[in-house]
């Protein structure tokens, strides 16, 4: 009988060890090549095997950015475990409730989230073994029972053989944010991980950033969210330099940018602005010019894509979700775009969510599930297919129904098609403003205020309003050493107005000025939720 060949994690890795197996991974002053990191998967394996780890088990890991949650990202699935990205930002009664939820066997905890790990213990009940982890090389005290270290762990010289898998096997489980409710547990089997990360790779290659195994890669997206959009295995199969940054410190971005030749990262948009702000960022012109970002997460204000194109930095827009995965499009100029002026070309392409990679299929349809014209005008919601595609939310059968409902993947979010087929990404339906029975946009209206050069951040939301059922309300945060007025911003707003490309009844009824920071989610992104609590009454008389 023919040898039936199962699409596991496993498969993405282990040819890389001879075709590619001296690409660099590098963690501060740890570096070490693809092959030795597969020697010290099948140490991990092994030690994780003594302390109890089995086919089945299921492992949290609450880490930052390291060599060992990569490490991590591989052993666990392959040993027919479910590796449990644990969102590190939630907090902490939703970490234990997504912990319990799970009810995850083994904890893998680094030194600073020990006393957190105390904290909500006892309010997990399957944990039966804690593996700690640190970046000083000694083992931090424990204050959990039969805790074990990491690299003791990891020391283990038996030779441990990986089971056969089937690939419908679950390989990983994480948690959405959580910003209407609990989070919601998302999960995915070898074969989903293994098309997905076949999918980003041709995607790619076509794509804006023409992205392949010569690239340095420094993902910019957090390990523990939704697989950092499939980076850690896109790097595997292509045997990759990588570079890792822990926390996410601007400065440090900068000088790994810079001292390790990165060429390519992936990001949510107020990273990249948080580094191009950094006082020392025009330091690093050479970096940027050989830098590749992708954005997704929320919509690329052209405004930042402008600044890091004036600095040499390639950029574009992809879109996905966590129920995908998460990649679905990428910004793919045709060839007669390639040679357009930077707005042109963002205006064209790469400000949009781009084409659906390979073997996703797309569609924007009405209430009744019927498709909206393809005119870049009209709207509708994203429904998705694709091979990669959660079945549902864990042990939530009623939801998972809600969101398949149709046959297709109701993604919740507002867009239009253009006629190259280009996905345009308006809103979501939570968070669209709808005035007089009309919609309103609130990610253009916060992409026409990041024009004013005095605008960091702005997040516009719906407020209730006896006349219109809601109105747009902006909250703005200056750049450092900047200030203008209410009335300043709505003049600036009406110069879209006057030329057409929006509506009078879009200008915000107000506009309120933050002086700190605006509130952002457990991943970076701006988060509305609050802003709504506090000003969803501030049009009311």
């Amino acid at each position: 009988m023919p040898y039936d060949y199962q699409l596991t994690v496993g498969s993405l890795l282990k040819q890389t060890v001879y075709r590619r197996g001296t690409g660099e991974i590098v963690y501060g002053k740890t570096r070490y090549t693809w092959s030795e990191l597969f020697d010290r998967v099948n140490a991990l394996a092994s030690g994780l095997d003594s302390i109890g780890v089995k086919e089945g088990s299921r492992v949290a890991v609450v880490d930052v950015d390291t060599n060992r949650y990569l490490e991590m990202y591989y052993t666990i699935p392959m040993m027919g475990a479910v590796l449990h990205t644990v969102n590190i930002r939630l907090p902490p009664e939703q970490i234990a409730y997504t912990i319990g939820h799970a009810e995850d066997d083994v904890v893998m905890v680094r030194d600073e989230f020990l006393p957190l790990a105390a904290k909500i213990g006892a309010q997990i009940k399957s944990v039966k073994a804690v593996v700690t982890m640190s970046d000083s090389g000694i083992a931090p005290n424990s204050p959990l029972p039969n805790s074990h270290y990491y690299e003791d762990v990891a020391r283990s010289r038996s030779n441990y053989e990986f089971p056969e898998i089937d690939e419908d096997t679950q390989a990983t489980l994480f948690y959405t944010s959580g910003t209407t409710g609990l989070p919601k547990g998302v999960s995915f089997t070898h074969r989903q991980l293994v098309l997905h990360t076949l999918g980003i790779a041709s995607g790619l290659a076509d794509s804006a950033v023409r992205m392949n195994s010569a690239d340095v890669m420094m993902p910019l997206v957090p390990f523990f969210h939704v697989h950092a959009w499939g980076f850690p295995y896109l790097a595997g199969m292509w045997g990759m330099k990588v570079v890792l940054v822990g926390k996410y410190e601007p400065k440090n971005i900068l000088e790994n940018l810079k001292n390790e030749s990165v060429t390519v990262s992936d990001m949510v948009p107020t990273i990249l602005n948080l580094v191009l702000n950094h006082p020392d960022a025009h330091q690093y012109r050479e970096a940027f010019s050989r830098w590749k970002v992708i954005i997704g997460g929320a919509a690329l204000p052209k405004e930042l894509a402008l600044t890091a194109r004036k600095l040499g930095i390639t950029v574009m827009a992809g879109y996905g979700l966590s129920e995908t995965a998460p990649v679905l499009t990428l910004g793919t100029p045709k060839d007669e775009f390639r040679k357009l002026p930077d707005d042109q070309l963002l205006d064209q392409v790469l400000l949009k969510a781009g084409v659906p990679i390979p073997l996703v299929e797309i569609r924007v349809v009405d209430a009744d599930m019927k498709n909206v014209p393809r005119d870049g005008a009209t709207l509708g919601e994203v429904v998705v297919r694709a091979p990669w595609t959660t079945v549902g939310y864990y042990k939530e059968p009623e939801r998972s129904e809600m969101l398949w409902s149709g046959g297709w993947l109701h993604t919740g979010d507002l867009a239009s098609l253009d006629e190259r087929g280009n996905l345009i990404i308006k809103d979501r339906l939570k968070d669209v403003v709808k005035s007089g029975g009309e919609w309103i946009s609130t990610l253009y209206l916060e992409d026409l205020l990041t024009h004013h050069p005095a605008v960091l951040e702005a997040a516009v939301i719906g407020a209730k309003d006896s006349k219109w059922g809601e109105r747009p309300v902006a909250v703005i945060c200056f750049k450092p050493g900047t200030s203008a007025t209410e009335q300043e911003l709505l003049i600036h707003l009406q110069r879209f107005v006057d030329e057409g490309k929006i509506a009078k009844f879009w200008l915000p009824a107000k506009i309120l000025i933050s002086q700190n920071p605006l509130p952002k989610s457990s991943t970076g992104k701006l988060d509305k939720k609050p802003l709504r609590e506090e000003y969803l009454n501030i049009l009311v008389k």
